[in-house]
């Protein structure tokens, strides 16, 4: 049989390059039906063996590595290319886009050829970005080149994620609307994942920058630490909490007073700041399992969201739970807190400071030269920082130190083509984002996202009813998960190449309002979003080709698949809380914002999501506020405040808990963000302006070359040369003295 099979291949290879060669050629024709019907047999083609010799491909494996073996064969002979100029002929084609203004309501059918174009291409991206372990040796090769070509200004002289970009504004400014967002956002977000690179190249390429930079490696990978993570359950509600109460009257009489707050520990994990001898003898029998704390909290029984652990080993029943000490993360100082924490320290025993000098320590008692020590020992110069010096250097001295050679690297490509039309780009990611989010209520001057998704005609019966509703949430968590994701990428990317580009890039969805469309987004039930089932699992590929179709009744629907939660949601919420982080992180004026808009609230009932990588960054949001909070919202919030400690990076000398000095530091929006808009502009008018040295030029001084230097002067000004004299030379009285004295 498998000998059968692979001659049977062999043959059909002969036959699929045949038929390519031929579809080629038939793309080229000018009618649009006929073009769109050898579109289709192009997007048949990915799934073209299988279908036809189920014998030799009878299980999932098998469909998705011949359809790999399709994709690379079409890539190989040239199909992206051709499908690139048939999507920018759709892009420009004027008369589809005003009949769509036109119409009072765009389907599907007004897409199709866009979306079979964008279908293809997909899959092409997707297919040849995911490496597997069946590669071949010329198929690692395509993949570098498809990436190179992807992330090279070769089509139209700019890379091919600024067409995508293009398709996002036009659509959002309501001059396309019926071009298929869903599959131009995920075709975006893949085109980029792809040349940019995922989170983990992303870790090697800093520590590949750190080495080139002469700075000291990494504490820890965070992608490891982050993994290593377990969840811990959430913070109680207050209504839950006298449930508990009454049961416990309903039982047998507590010992123990109301607490404020419920752990957030799953488990009965030991205080690692009390000392475990004395906590033993402060336990009492009764009281472990008579007090609320000892109870197992109603939200404990939901999944826990991470890997199911291993078995435990046996032992006895009376064994407590032991979990390694220690933090998961080393934490770090920067240079500008010891240098505040030596201006402190000399003011107060000396009387004068030394500036920025944190290497003389003489006159300072022994523990100031023990606590200096160790926080150098913890001092972490990041990348960032290195670059902002850079920059104040070359902007100080822009001849003495040259130009800088800048590397052609694909994040500096791309952010060279978005940087003029950059607030555009971000405004209309931002209004899809909106328009998709669950909290979003539909106007009338919205913007309609579900071109791509309502048939021609509307359901008549319940069954398809169930199905558009299943499809339309679907639709919007797709676009929802492939705009967090982009952004998330171009802010990391961007701030690896430059931190002024990751700066001008957050500044824009800052005053986009941003910031509040996350809160919005989050200020929901998000148990009930991550737990949503708007999928229907038989119609998935490769699902749906190996395995025969079954009947769908509304009760399957209604039941959806058996899974408890959403990964799609999860990742998007996940993705969502990191954007917030890197735009409020060591920005006091944005972090007021979080204040201002009450944020505290909405993130907490985040932590109900019992997922290790999202409670994390839902905790580092909640500390960076922690001080504005006041002090009886971290009385009441003291389990929080353990969690943020145990969970969150520790800088030494910060003062998150405690805020002392909040009111000396005045919240004022707009003096920052100007001054951080004074050296993005800089930076970009030095590094990307072509007139940008028209101030340090040569100037000729010399009279003969001056005045013998042809002036192209309009075609009638000979005409009027003696009027022009007259006005502008004869009639203007000269200041001899005035020239004298300037001189």
């Amino acid at each position: 049989m498998d000998q059968i099979c692979f001659q049977l291949t062999g043959h059909l290879n002969g036959l699929i390059i045949t038929h390519v060669m031929r579809l080629l050629d038939a793309l080229e024709v000018t009618d649009r039906d006929k073009r769109l019907k050898v579109a289709r047999a192009i997007l048949y083609l990915h799934h073209f063996i299988q279908t036809l010799f189920l014998t030799c491909c009878d299980t999932e494996v098998d469909v998705l590595h011949w359809s790999r073996h399709n994709v690379f064969l079409l890539y190989d002979m040239g199909i992206f290319t051709a499908l690139l100029e048939l999507l920018s002929m759709e892009i420009d084609n004027n008369q589809a886009c005003s009949s769509a203004v036109r119409k009072p309501a765009i389907s599907l059918a007004d897409s199709t050829e866009l979306r079979v174009l964008l279908s293809i291409m997909y899959l092409m991206v997707e297919t040849i970005r995911v490496q597997t372990e069946d590669e071949r040796p010329e198929w690692i090769a395509a993949r570098e080149a498809f990436k190179n070509e992807l992330g090279s200004p070769l089509y139209n002289g700019e890379p091919f994620a600024l067409l995508l970009f293009t398709m996002v504004t036009k659509f959002c400014s309501m001059n396309a609307p019926h071009f298929p967002m869903k599959k131009v956002l995920l075709l975006l977000w893949k085109t980029i994942l792809f040349t940019l690179g995922g989170f983990e190249e992303l870790q090697e390429l800093k520590v590949r920058c750190r080495e080139r930079l002469h700075l000291p490696p990494l504490p820890e990978d965070s992608i490891k630490v982050v993994r290593a993570m377990r969840a811990a359950s959430p913070p109680a509600s207050a209504m839950e909490l006298i449930e508990q109460q009454q049961q416990q009257k309903r039982g047998r009489r507590s010992r123990r007073p109301l607490v404020k707050q419920d752990s957030l520990d799953t488990y009965n994990e030991r205080d690692p700041f009390k000392n475990d001898d004395a906590r033993d003898e402060e336990e009492d029998p009764e009281d472990a399992d008579s007090g609320i704390e000892g109870e197992v909290d109603p939200l404990d029984r939901d999944v826990i969201i991470q890997p199911p652990p291993p078995p435990p080993p046996l032992r006895p029943p009376t064994e407590r739970v032991n979990f390694p000490k220690g933090l998961p993360w080393a934490p770090k100082v920067r240079e500008k807190d010891i240098e505040h924490f030596l201006e402190t320290s000399r003011n107060k025993f000396i009387g004068f400071t030394l500036g920025s000098d944190t290497e003389t320590l003489v006159g300072l008692p022994r523990p100031i030269h023990e606590s200096v020590k160790t926080l150098k020992q913890h001092k972490y110069v990041s990348i960032a920082e290195v670059q902002i010096k850079r920059e104040e250097e070359l902007q100080q001295c822009p001849l003495t130190l040259g130009e800088e050679e800048v590397e052609e690297t694909q994040a500096e490509m791309l952010y060279l083509g978005m940087l003029p039309n950059l607030s555009q780009y971000v405004i209309a990611l931002l209004k899809l984002l909106l328009a998709a989010a669950p909290t979003s209520k539909a106007k009338t001057d919205s913007i309609n996202i579900l071109a791509d998704v309502l048939p021609e005609e509307m359901p008549i019966t319940v069954l398809q009813s169930m199905k558009l509703g299943i499809d339309v949430n679907r639709h919007k968590e797709i676009i929802v998960k492939a705009i967090s994701a982009l952004l998330l990428l171009l802010l990391k990317h961007f701030k690896l190449n430059h931190i002024y580009q990751f700066e001008i890039i957050s500044q824009h969805l800052v005053f986009a309002n941003c910031i509040p469309l996350i809160l919005k987004f989050f200020n929901q039930n998000i148990m009930s979003y991550i737990s949503a089932k708007n999928s229907i699992c038989v119609l998935d590929f490769p699902h749906c080709v190996v395995h025969e179709m079954p009947e769908l009744t509304a009760e399957s629907l209604e039941a959806g698949d058996s899974s408890q939660f959403c990964w799609r949601n999860l990742f998007s919420c996940i993705n969502l809380l990191r954007i917030l982080n890197k735009l409020t992180k060591w920005k006091h004026s944005r972090t007021m914002m979080l204040v201002v808009f009450k944020s505290a609230p909405i993130l907490k009932r985040a932590l109900k999501v019992k997922q290790a990588m999202m409670q994390l960054y839902v905790l580092k949001l909640l500390k960076i506020q922690t001080k504005y909070l006041g002090r009886q919202w971290r009385k009441s919030n003291m389990k929080t405040m353990s969690a943020i400690y145990q969970k969150v990076r520790h800088r030494l000398n910060d003062d998150w808990a405690y805020g002392n000095d909040i009111d000396a530091r005045p919240w004022d929006f707009q003096a920052e963000e100007c001054a951080l808009r004074e050296s993005i502009e800089k930076f970009n008018s030095r590094r990307y302006d072509k007139n940008k040295n028209s101030d340090y030029m040569p100037v000729d001084n010399c009279l003969q070359s001056v005045l013998g230097q042809r002036v192209d002067l309009p075609e009638d000004f000979h005409y009027s040369y003696e009027m022009w004299l007259e006005r502008e030379v004869f009639s203007q009285p000269i200041q001899w003295e005035g020239l004298l004295q300037n001189q």
